[in-house]
């Protein structure tokens, strides 16, 4: 009878550590982040005593990820931090397959080819709604480069070098071959819909308090989705979109059925995020005091 008895305890208790490993067989572990642009990080240590909750991710950011990836604030008073932007950019003129949907205004105009491909499936959309007269005016700038139009045109319409989002390589200037961008489609459309394809105008006619430049409708920035979704939705210049998303430490956006949570962490050090949701995620610094982490896919 005890042999019985203790055979039994024993199958009992395999069920139960059998029960337990389905169990957590589909924890929902953190999902290998995306990388695109600058986004880095790595999940903490797979020591089973350290390892994160299964419902949060894990991972961490060195100081200098505050001056990384597409969410890098610029304007008269925060600089460009250094980059590689000078080294991704190509020449787009000596790179053909990469101008398709638009013109070039020169042949010395720069950009990265990611940036060109983004620009290249916004415009072929743009195209199907009747817009296709497209014009690259500029694209990346060095700081030799800007410092020679901030010579000849002056502080009132160029950026003071060192301080021109084209040195980021995240910023284009566009042009339409039927007129001025303020009244041309190509202006009209991008005012509308740029924004589908993560491109924000960067200063809107009635933001220029906020942003301390003018109504440029002809200078786009990529910033990536959902950022540029939740500026238009919000009627937000970028600066404005960064002191939001700081004061409310996160923001949750829904982009053609696809969520997405933005979450703002500061940084002035070696630093462990813990970011309550599991699922893909891209980084990027704001260039000032903090990470900005956006995940999506998120695993329920």
């Amino acid at each position: 009878m005890r042999n019985w008895l203790f055979l039994l305890a024993v199958l009992v208790l395999l069920g139960a550590v059998y029960e337990r490993f389905q169990s957590d067989g589909d924890t929902g572990l953190p999902v290998e982040h995306a990388e695109k642009g600058n986004a880095i990080g790595t999940p903490t240590s797979d020591n089973a005593e350290n390892s994160p909750p299964v419902n949060e991710l894990t991972f961490q950011v060195e100081p200098d990820q505050v001056r990384k990836g597409n969410l890098l604030l610029v304007n008269e008073e925060i600089a460009v931090p250094p980059n590689k932007a000078d080294a991704k950019a190509v020449n787009l003129f000596k790179h053909k397959e990469l101008v398709d949907g638009f013109g070039l205004l020169d042949n010395s105009i720069r950009l990265s080819p990611e940036l060109a491909k983004a620009f290249t499936t916004m415009v072929k959309h743009a195209a199907v709604d009747g817009v296709k007269n497209f014009l690259i005016s500029s694209g990346y700038r060095s700081d030799q480069e800007q410092q020679a139009l901030y010579e000849q045109l002056g502080p009132e319409i160029a950026a003071v070098p060192g301080h021109s989002e084209h040195s980021l390589g995240l910023a284009l200037d566009i042009g339409s071959t039927t007129g001025q961008m303020k009244d041309a489609p190509e202006g009209i459309w991008l005012k509308q819909n740029a924004w589908k394809y993560g491109f924000i105008v960067r200063y809107p006619e009635d933001k220029t308090e906020i942003t301390g430049v003018i109504h440029e409708p002809w200078h786009i920035r990529y910033v990536g989705l959902p950022h540029s979704a939740i500026m238009q939705e919000n009627h937000w210049a970028f600066e404005e979109y960064l002191v939001h998303l700081k004061e409310r430490k996160s923001m949750t956006a829904i982009v053609e059925g696809k969520t997405y949570i933005v979450y703002y962490f500061p940084v002035a050090s070696n630093t462990t995020l813990r970011v309550p949701v599991v699922g893909n995620y891209e980084l990027s610094g704001n260039n000032t005091d903090g990470v900005i982490v956006t995940v999506f896919d998120i695993v329920n």
